[in-house]
């Protein structure tokens, strides 16, 4: 929203990270309301917070945050309040209950296209068509500007480990399937965990990311704390084996590589890194 220009429409907002790719947009986000919400234990806002704002919309990334049994209001409450409410399209079948077969497979297909779909439909329900048009022009040609693949792809690991440490974990939180693959994939490599699904991800150990063989290592930065140069030489110094920790290839990413409006800014910045490590 802040992208289309519309960031004024939102009266609560209750997710922000402190960090960014775009060196602008931390400041532009603490300066969103919050409504005073307050998220409860499963991180998502009450019921009773969401219809004190009197609401003409109400936005959630996934359809979990409009799961009734975790302390949400539900899509049906809120219709039935004459409330309009909006799942960010590709994320449909995360956390539904009864996912649609559609939703479930568009989930399974996450891309940097989901991203543009996400814009164009803001765009719509802000009537700001034009600019989400822009957005997704010059996003595409930045994308299509960038080298092409070399015939022998690298192996690129994406790790979130300040994440992990939020949810305390032992390994790092590792990034794979959808869209992240495909990320990797515009920026000339090959996720090393590629395909895996959200159960596969959370079951990965220490003896599965010893055996990653990665040539680049992303580190993906979650707080305001977290520091790409000491998470990666903790990873290469506890994985010596890997050729990236030979030859201390890495990047750092943040909110690029989620679905979004600044998805060009990580295949750049990964796409760099992989021609680095030749």
């Amino acid at each position: 929203m802040i992208a289309l220009g519309v960031q004024d429409r939102i009266v609560a907002n209750s997710q922000r990270y402190g960090v960014s790719d775009d060196p602008a947009m931390v400041a532009k986000i603490d300066a969103i309301p919050t409504g005073g919400v307050k998220i409860n234990q499963n991180f998502e806002v009450p019921r009773e917070q969401v219809l004190a704002q009197s609401p003409d919309l109400v936005i959630s990334t996934w359809s979990g945050g409009f799961d009734n049994k975790i302390g949400s209001i539900s899509r049906d409450e809120l219709g039935k309040a004459g409330v309009n409410s909006f799942v960010t399209p590709s994320n449909c079948a995360n956390g539904a209950t009864a996912p649609r077969p559609q939703d479930v497979t568009t989930y399974a297909k996450r891309s940097v296209e989901s991203s543009f779909d996400l814009l164009t439909q803001l765009g719509l329900i802000f009537d700001v068509q034009g600019k989400a048009a822009q957005i997704v022009q010059d996003t595409r040609t930045s994308l299509a500007a960038l080298p092409a693949p070399a015939a022998q792809r690298k192996r690129v690991l994406v790790v979130y480990p300040g994440m992990s440490a939020a949810m305390g974990l032992k390994v790092p939180t590792v990034f794979a399937g959808g869209i992240f693959d495909d990320i990797v994939d515009r920026a000339g490599g090959v996720n090393v965990f590629a395909g895996r699904t959200d159960q596969q991800l959370a079951a990965i150990n220490a003896e599965a990311l010893a055996a990653a063989n990665a040539d680049v290592l992303v580190i993906g930065l979650y707080q305001p704390g977290d520091d790409a140069k000491t998470y990666a030489e903790q990873l290469f110094k506890q994985f010596p084996q890997w050729p990236a920790s030979k030859t201390k290839a890495y990047t750092s990413v943040s909110d690029s590589f989620y679905l979004g409006p600044l998805n060009a800014v990580a295949v750049k910045r990964i796409s760099d890194a992989v021609q680095a490590a030749g």
